[in-house]
């Protein structure tokens, strides 16, 4: 695919990012801005690029498949930013941009000439976004930091699984997923209190640590410790206290989800299942005595489900109006209609792979909505576009730089 001129793109059109780093928090974060609009410039490493390229735990003929997902409507250039000349030239790409985000250990940039504080002062406008496994302050700053790392400290996996076991860990590296996330919130933050906040249009840094993200989404579990001194345990299937809310069997072998823990909903699934008296026992009858059963619940509904297939399962339910789903794999998501018809997969066109399947762009905005315009580019792929339209190098200086393996 052909990038369309930055000016006919997406609500960030106009927007220029620089990505430094690699792997998966920056990358999410600059594919999320990319998805609307913004002009995102990933700088890789010239030899080796981002690990990325290489990753994925299925490939086609040794290529990565993440690749053209995480690095889709990007332009990317190389530089070598272990070189004082890399880190100059890199300094003439952030100047001229809004946005810097980087997944560096902190004082990295710093040691490279290129600390935020600096930046900032030659660019006021400038927004820096930081991402590190423990954020730019604290006694874990310098530590290195993967989502694996945080995920546990931050105590994702310590409830994850089920409690005779050891804790599992989610099969994504979802703490990266997640730092990229709030990253790119906080930049659209950042970019709102740039033009509104007194109308001084400085920028400022976003400061994320995977850590910190993974907090974020803990739910009630710091509270609930806070107040009761109860620590949350692994559950397995099931949440704790959330009853009847499961996956349950079916005839033909198969899982479905039913989620039916609030009064209403438990008396629609008792209809449902022929016994509505069930919804007025008084073993039952509320949610809090629901969940203190929720075991022997748990199998009352296994043995109802399990004399069903899966699809007469989901009919009566839905007939009902009780929320349930199937347990879905990477095939069955791909070809359900209902996330082909909003665009939560959608199909596009790859150099490489021809038609390739992936997920869409999220949020959906009714006025200015994001696009999938290119997948992944080849590493060094807008080198020359970059460096002689934006920085004007003159083809002799882009010649050398590429010799001397600056760029």
């Amino acid at each position: 695919m052909n990038p369309q001129p930055v000016a006919e793109r997406g609500p960030f059109s106009g927007l220029r990012v620089i990505e430094l780093g690699g792997f998966i928090a920056a990358g999410f974060c600059g594919q999320l801005l990319a998805d609307f609009g913004a002009e995102v410039v990933k700088v890789e490493d010239p030899v080796a690029g981002d690990p990325i390229r290489t990753w994925g735990v299925h490939k086609l003929q040794g290529r990565s498949l993440w690749w053209p997902v995480i690095g889709r409507n990007k332009r990317c250039i190389t530089l070598n930013l272990r070189r004082p000349e890399g880190q100059a030239i890199a300094r003439r790409l952030i100047l001229k941009s809004d946005v810097l985000i980087e997944n560096f250990r902190p004082g990295t940039l710093k040691e490279w000439n290129l600390d935020p504080e600096d930046l900032q002062r030659e660019r006021p406008e400038l927004i820096v976004g930081r991402i590190s496994g423990f954020g730019q302050t604290g006694p874990y700053r310098e530590r290195p930091g993967f989502a694996a790392v945080a995920e546990a400290m931050a105590g994702l996996r310590f409830v994850t699984g089920f409690p005779d076991r050891p804790p599992a860990r989610v099969a994504l590296s979802i703490g990266d997923s997640l730092a990229g996330l709030f990253t790119a919130f906080g930049i659209v933050t950042a970019l709102y209190a740039r033009i509104n906040k007194d109308g001084s249009g400085k920028g400022q840094e976003v400061d994320v640590g995977i850590t910190d993200s993974v907090i974020a989404i803990l739910e009630s579990i710091i509270s609930e410790y806070s107040a009761t001194g109860k620590v949350r345990q692994r559950n397995g299937m099931a949440l704790a206290g959330l009853a009847p809310s499961n996956l349950y069997p079916t005839r033909d072998g198969h899982w479905v989800v039913i989620a039916a823990n609030s009064n209403p909903l438990f008396k629609r699934l008792t209809a449902a299942m022929g016994v509505p008296e069930l919804a007025s026992d008084p073993r039952f009858q509320t949610h809090n005595a629901r969940g203190d059963r929720q075991e022997e619940l748990d199998q009352i509904v296994s043995a109802w489900t399990s004399g069903l297939t899966s699809d007469e399962l989901i009919e009566k339910l839905e007939e009902h109006q009780v929320p349930t789903g199937p347990l879905n794999d990477a095939a069955a998501v791909t070809a359900d209609p209902h996330f082909r018809a909003r665009q939560s997969v959608i199909d596009v066109e790859t150099e490489e792979f021809g038609t390739l399947s992936m997920q869409g762009v999220v949020p959906k905005l009714s006025g200015t909505p994001g696009q999938v315009e290119w997948t992944g580019p080849r590493i060094g792929e807008h080198n020359r576009e970059i460096y002689t339209t934006l920085l004007d190098l003159t083809e002799a200086e882009f010649v050398r730089l590429q010799k001397e393996g600056i760029i």
